[in-house]
């Protein structure tokens, strides 16, 4: 390996704890059963960031994620306490992203003020269809006016962006249904839409019971139809499933996918820390449920792992291909330590079968490589 260089830095906050547990849902949440313990949590978290500074590596943060679970159940002055503690142990950098989740029926206009007093400059909200019999199935607490009312108050409000989260291929969703939902998205113009498929995933409520889902060709004329409706309402689409109107892309989102370095404190947050005096890459699970996390008397850090050489080419590739842009191929060797020559091989059967371009200094998917990126990557295990 050459010598690895150091990527910018962002941080990821997990809130662990829902009003409930959506069937779908597969992130390390946990229904609320009594009230939450914020003081004591965000006392946990700033511990937790202490014990990983020797991570930042003189570095500012260019990004902070507060995820969950639902984090806009906090106080804003839980918010405001624990921004204010990581900026007194890392620097941010001037034009540092901060993000909250939120989701529609958990907040009221008073307190989503307050996020923004608090310093948050981002909201991301969770709407995902603005069908009541859509809402239901997927274990959504609220309705399609809470959604409209949450857009339009984030609108108002003195943020860099906003995003809305929806999802599409529900549960006996027709075509006609996937793009009045996309329809009444764009109509509240957020800067920023998260426009996915839902999938069914192991060890969730709807993995023991599958709903039926649209055929393949369903999904397929979705997605092309929906592709080009945003396309015409001027969002761009620069990742698998994320739109956005100029300026307004994911600055965290990015990070992760350009295989930049995040540290992530909270229940069972993951972390990926570059470290050029050891020339590795290491990853790090903390303690997954809350009362683990919250015991004084445990460790933080659940386990931690260095990345094997022969994994690097995938995992950058794995996250570098859901951008819809060049790969550099000097960020290759820069961020993972390895010849280009090691992505040139194992990238060649994907060239020969027009999945992806090699364009010199760089490589890129093609709109086939797009629709089946997972074949991509397979070439590359």
């Amino acid at each position: 390996m050459s010598q690895l260089q150091l990527p910018p830095l962002s941080l990821y906050v997990h809130v662990p704890w829902c009003i409930q547990k959506c069937p779908y849902c597969d992130f390390n949440s946990h229904a609320l059963k009594h009230d939450i313990p914020e003081t004591e949590y965000v006392g946990r978290l700033l511990d937790d960031l202490r014990a990983d500074l020797s991570w930042v590596q003189n570095r500012k943060l260019t990004s902070i994620f507060i995820g969950g679970g639902t984090p806009s159940l906090f106080s804003a002055a839980s918010i405001a306490k624990l921004l204010d503690g990581i900026g007194k142990l890392i620097p941010l950098s001037p034009n540092c992203e901060i993000t909250l989740e939120a989701n529609p029926g958990a907040f009221e206009t008073e307190r989503f003020s307050g996020f923004v007093d608090a310093g948050v400059t981002r909201l991301s909200i969770g709407v995902q269809s603005l069908q009541n019999e859509q809402l239901k199935a997927l274990g959504r607490i609220h309705g399609p006016e809470q959604a409209q009312q949450a857009a339009a108050h984030a609108a108002k409000l003195p943020l860099k962006s906003f995003n809305l989260d929806l999802m599409h291929g529900l549960p006996g969703q027709t075509i006609e249904q996937a793009m009045a939902d996309l329809d009444g998205i764009i109509a509240l113009a957020p800067p920023h839409i998260s426009w996915y498929q839902l999938t069914i995933e192991p060890n969730t409520a709807f993995a023991s019971r599958p709903p039926k889902l649209p055929e393949d060709d369903i999904l397929w004329d979705i997605q092309e139809l929906g592709h080009a409706k945003l396309a015409a309402a001027g969002y761009q689409q620069y990742e698998v499933s994320a739109y956005a109107k100029p300026q307004h892309q994911s600055q965290h989102n990015r990070n992760y996918w350009t295989f930049g370095d995040y540290l992530g404190i909270g229940c069972g947050a993951h972390s990926k820390i570059t470290l050029p005096a050891e020339n590795k890459i290491i990853r790090c699970e903390k303690i997954k449920h809350p009362q683990g996390y919250l015991d004084l008397t445990k460790p933080l850090r659940y386990r931690q792992w260095d990345v094997a050489t022969e994994e690097l080419t995938f995992e950058f590739f794995m996250n570098y291909f859901r951008l819809y842009e060049p790969v550099s191929k000097l960020e290759f060797e820069a961020r993972t330590g390895l010849p280009k020559s090691e992505a040139d091989r194992l990238l060649q059967q994907a060239i020969e079968k027009n999945l992806v371009l090699d364009n010199g200094d760089a490589w890129e998917t093609t709109s086939l490589g797009r629709r089946y990126l997972n074949s991509v990557l397979d070439m590359l295990i």
